[in-house]
């Protein structure tokens, strides 16, 4: 059969690369996993950047990159433990939303040799924790930044502020830039940044209580105006997915 026929053929090719000893025996690529982290600072959405070491044979000295690095086969079970343990290694936190964006690969983005990061983005509160020595926060001017990064790194940012920005018109992702205690002006306000525009503040208000993903606390933030009801992400709560988009005002 010709399903046989495969599966020996499939069988040969594998012997061809295995040696006596079990071991794989072809070229393997350079296998990294890189994260975009972002967080509302300064009233603005930013990025976690790395400098790159000077070190000799360091592709790209002194550059700016995304945080990232080797998969380490004894530490990481998969793919997304690499992309928790460098989020840790770099800001000192779990991040309380992380997700797989994608794989790039090829023969020339790492002057190394043939090389395949896996990228992930991630989204951390303001008061996240203390950062890496070599780590620093960069603002987003209009969904862009302005500094040139090594590797593919650049493409690799935009491609995750575009999953993150198209993802906000639907979904509760901002949530989790917040932190413990906000106002729902406060959360409003880190989807507008996000989006780069303004939305109506009795539909957002409307949306966000039937969507069942926050709870009041037991207390008021009281200031020079009116005080205001404060309230939490609820507790493993998952993201929300909303039947619309915040459509653009007129």
């Amino acid at each position: 059969m010709a399903g046989e026929a495969a599966g020996k053929g499939l069988g040969k090719d594998i012997g061809k690369d295995v040696g006596k000893s079990g071991d794989l025996d072809f070229p393997r690529p350079l296998t990294t996993v890189d994260v975009a982290i972002f967080a509302i600072l300064d009233d603005s959405l930013q990025v976690l950047l790395v400098r790159r070491p000077a070190g000799e044979g360091e592709p790209f000295p002194e550059s700016w990159a995304l945080p990232g690095g080797f998969v380490d086969v004894a530490k990481d079970r998969d793919l997304a433990a690499c992309a928790a343990r460098k989020l840790r290694e770099k800001t000192g936190v779990s991040s309380p939303y992380l997700e797989q964006l994608g794989s790039w690969g090829s023969a020339t983005r790492d002057p190394r040799g043939w090389s395949a990061t896996h990228a992930y983005f991630a989204l951390i509160p303001e008061a996240a924790g203390e950062l890496a020595a070599d780590a620093r926060w960069f603002p987003l001017s209009a969904g862009r930044l302005k500094e040139k990064l090594a590797f593919d790194h650049g493409e690799i940012l935009a491609t995750a502020i575009q999953r993150l920005r198209n993802k906000v018109e639907y979904t509760s992702l901002p949530a989790y830039l917040m932190p413990a205690e906000f106002t729902l002006p406060d959360l409003q306000r880190v989807y507008e940044i996000v989006l780069d525009r303004p939305l109506e503040k009795s539909a957002f208000r409307t949306r966000i209580l039937s969507a069942d993903m926050i709870e009041p606390v037991a207390r008021m933030r009281r200031g020079p105006n009116r005080p205001a009801q404060l309230y939490r992400l609820k507790k493993g709560r998952e993201p929300v997915y909303f039947v619309r988009t915040f459509n653009p005002p007129d």
